[in-house]
């Protein structure tokens, strides 16, 4: 088979003999730079997916082979001039055709959700969606889990803390956000206590109560009166769920809940260390509805549920 420019191959620079783990690994670096999120170019993010989808799958890329080689275009992905739209599919998905047309205006975070695939597709053909509707509709997934012993009723009682917070102050005014609670942690043996999924956006979500008072972060450390407290490790596993979602912005939040219900506190001051790379965020409760809220809003397609993330996460990823 002559490959071409149009070759989904030369778009994730593997060889026509890649195996399955090869697509996979290509994927995740092609993504990471075409990724709109992190300065890439949308229509080649659409074309590093496209592939992707096309050739994970055995059937569609025994396909793809023979189109590609008989000089067909059925599978060669959408041509340079049909403006491709970064309202693509996740990996995975079926619905590479269901982009938005050029000229559509773009949709906000505050309209109704849309699934991509849609589960209108599979009406009437057999096949089953990787989620039931139903499920894939619900804004809030799992409650917080009790673990351990010591400390249990302070950790729930900060969870549902923030379970509210995201429930009363986020989800109403994004349709399409997720909470998921208690999942397990991809990256070691501990728990995530929640994750908020919205469009190609993820934010990762820890807790902590604390009396109210000033304090500051520096980007890896929190303190109060010369005194630090560590907060949630997140760093960690916001860059395995990256890994494992590549085609995802995503980021690390601990908020921090006062003792005496006051979302304005504590306050928290940010004195950033020259040259620190700040992985997770910390923020009171106030900070987290409003930094939260700007995050989700402000990613492209808003408004889309990624349906095989969320069954991912619903499966708890591993």
């Amino acid at each position: 088979m002559t490959q071409g420019n149009s070759s989904h191959y030369q778009v994730l620079r593997i060889p026509v003999t890649a195996t399955e783990k090869e697509i996979k690994v290509a994927y995740r670096k092609a993504a990471r730079t075409a990724h709109p999120d992190h300065g890439g170019d949308p229509a080649a993010f659409r074309r590093v997916t496209l592939a992707y989808e096309t050739l994970i799958d055995a059937k569609s890329r025994a396909d793809y082979d023979r189109s590609y080689g008989s000089g067909g275009r059925a599978f060669a992905g959408p041509a340079p001039d049909e403006g491709a739209h970064f309202d693509a599919p996740a990996a995975g998905s079926r619905a590479s055709a269901n982009v938005r047309r050029p000229n559509t205006p773009r949709n906000t975070a505050s309209d109704a959700a849309v699934y991509i695939p849609p589960f209108e597709q599979y009406a009437g053909t057999g096949e089953v969606p990787l989620i039931p509707e139903s499920l894939a509709s619900q804004q809030v997934h799992g409650l917080p889990r009790k673990r351990g012993i010591f400390g249990a009723e302070a950790r729930i009682q900060r969870e549902m803390r923030t379970v509210q917070l995201i429930s009363r102050q986020i989800l109403p005014a994004v349709p399409a956000a997720r909470l998921i609670n208690g999942l397990q942690s991809p990256a070691d043996n501990s728990h995530i206590d929640h994750v908020v999924l919205s469009g190609y956006r993820m934010a990762i979500i820890g807790s902590m109560l604390l009396p109210p008072g000033a304090y500051a972060w520096n980007g890896s450390a929190l303190t109060h009166g010369g005194r630090s407290i560590a907060p949630p490790q997140l760093a960690h596993v916001v860059r395995r769920m990256q890994d494992i979602f590549p085609e995802l912005n995503v980021t690390g939040w601990t908020v921090v809940h006062s003792t005496d219900g006051n979302l304005h506190e504590p306050v928290i001051d940010r004195h950033r260390r020259s040259g620190a790379h700040e992985t997770v965020q910390v923020v009171n409760a106030a900070g987290l509805a409003r930094g939260l809220k700007q995050f989700l809003s402000s990613g492209p397609a808003p408004n889309t549920v990624i349906v095989p993330v969320l069954a991912r996460l619903l499966r708890g990823m591993h």
